[in-house]
């Protein structure tokens, strides 16, 4: 054989090494809980109405796992349909699925799952000939280990932004602990039996306001060429905004988004919330895996591994000092700040931080807590923990006592804004910020 030959032969052989891999992956993965990925045992090609087109894979919903359902511990879901209504930020024309087990305690057997858009706001009912069954290596029905979560084969759907979208998933076989995000400001529906390609809506006599199983929903689309992950607490969350109504500051923080589209300043960006209720920079809640992980141990899954990842926002820092009995240290929360901020630069992601907003008036506060938010406040404004910064603090605070919420901008409980609050965060930010890559050193 010439060399000439030889190097022909080995440029075909690696050429079909990288052709079955990539078939391997593309059959479908399971995920770890920290977002590592794994080729399916026994994967199968794709769902045949995966499509052929055009666009970029972003982000058009999330929601991080929080902990194990209460009063699901033996049986879970076994036997009723979950119907999750999840609302999609930015239009597609065709999807994939993301299913977590992450606190069941033994494998979730998935019979079947599916996909539709819902015939109208906050409805188990679906439109005409959107509903589509969801697949996992080619097969209908999946096991999804304790501990892991899996991706669905994508599935070709089309959708327009703002559209409810209804993800809905049947087990027939107990499961132990049901994998939850229980603040959804959301409803979503449970039928008895595998109802999960029923289009009427009528068996899902249940409502719910938590999202089961479903963590994320990514959509092939031509309106974003990025995603927007925003990490934070219940403010992120949305806690205290008008449930079915998506006035979650992150929400508006879409729309601005999507209007300015056209400006050649703004990127364009989908967004996705990984708010969690409670959540704290430094510390994570009881149990194996720990509930309500902290922003530092959950920075790998719920903000590195979004698909189509381009910039990150931050505003966490406020439960670290609420919920700490003594003193907070200041240096501590920034650390853990700082800590974050470094691992998304090593991605290349660019940073936005928010200030911490008062909350005098509150059951928790304190003076001495007081002068740990301004403590913190002092380091982010200076510019010495983030690329840029967003003054929630600023632009919510009541100019004749900064300590407290202005009242218009407050829920009522002193900690949590009110609708108009939420907007406002939105209305302040500047999405330019958005743009570019990590700075170079802070």
């Amino acid at each position: 054989m010439t060399k000439r030959h030889g190097y022909a032969l080995l440029a075909a052989i690696c050429a079909l090494i990288v052709a079955i891999s990539a078939a391997i992956y593309a059959a479908g993965v399971t995920v770890d809980g920290r977002g590592g990925a794994q080729p399916l045992a026994g994967g199968r090609p794709h769902n045949p109405a995966a499509p052929a087109s055009t666009g970029t894979w972003v982000g058009a919903w999330s929601a991080s796992p929080v902990g194990g359902e209460p009063g699901t511990e033996r049986n879970g879901l076994a036997g009723r349909s979950v119907r999750n209504v999840v609302h999609a930020g930015i239009g597609g024309t065709s999807a994939r699925v993301t299913l977590s087990n992450l606190y069941g305690q033994q494998p979730l057997t998935v019979s079947h799952a599916s996909i539709a858009v819902a015939a109208t706001a906050n409805s188990p009912v679906a439109t005409a000939d959107s509903m589509r069954r969801l697949t996992f290596g080619g097969s209908t029905s999946v096991v999804v280990p304790a501990g892991r979560q899996i991706v669905s084969d994508v599935v070709r759907i089309t959708f327009p932004r703002d559209a409810d979208l209804l993800v809905t998933t049947y087990s027939s076989t107990p499961s132990g602990p049901v994998t939850y995000h229980p603040q959804a400001r959301q409803i979503s529906y449970t039928a008895e039996g595998n109802r999960t390609e029923d289009v009427t809506g009528k068996p899902y006599t249940t409502q719910t306001l938590y999202w089961r199983y479903v963590t994320a929903v990514d959509v092939l689309s031509n309106e974003a060429d990025g995603t927007v992950v925003v990490l934070g607490d219940s403010i992120t969350d949305g806690s205290t905004s008008t449930v079915g109504t998506n006035r979650r500051w992150t929400d508006a923080l879409a729309a601005r988004l999507r209007e300015a589209a056209g400006s050649s300043d703004v990127p364009r960006y989908s967004v996705v919330n990984q708010g969690i209720s409670g959540n704290r920079v430094l510390t994570s809640g009881s149990g194996r895996p720990a509930e309500n992980p902290s922003g530092l141990s959950r920075f790998q899954r719920d903000v590195l591994g979004r698909t189509g990842v381009r910039a990150v926002v931050i505003d966490l820092g406020v439960n670290d000092i609420l919920r700490n009995p003594g003193q907070a240290d200041p240096e501590a929360i920034l650390d853990g700040l700082r800590q974050m901020v470094d691992r998304a630069h090593a991605r290349g992601l660019r940073v936005i931080g928010a200030t911490l907003m008062p909350f005098q008036g509150h059951r928790g506060y304190r003076d001495d807590r007081e002068a740990v938010r301004q403590a913190v406040n002092a380091e982010i404004r200076a510019g010495r923990v983030y690329d840029a910064v967003v003054d929630f603090d600023e632009a919510l605070r009541d100019p004749y006592n900064p300590r407290r919420l202005r009242a218009h901008y407050d829920s009522g409980d002193h900690l949590h804004p009110s609708d108009a609050g939420y907007a406002r965060m939105a209305e302040v930010f500047d999405l330019e910020e958005l743009k570019g890559s990590a700075s170079a050193e802070l």
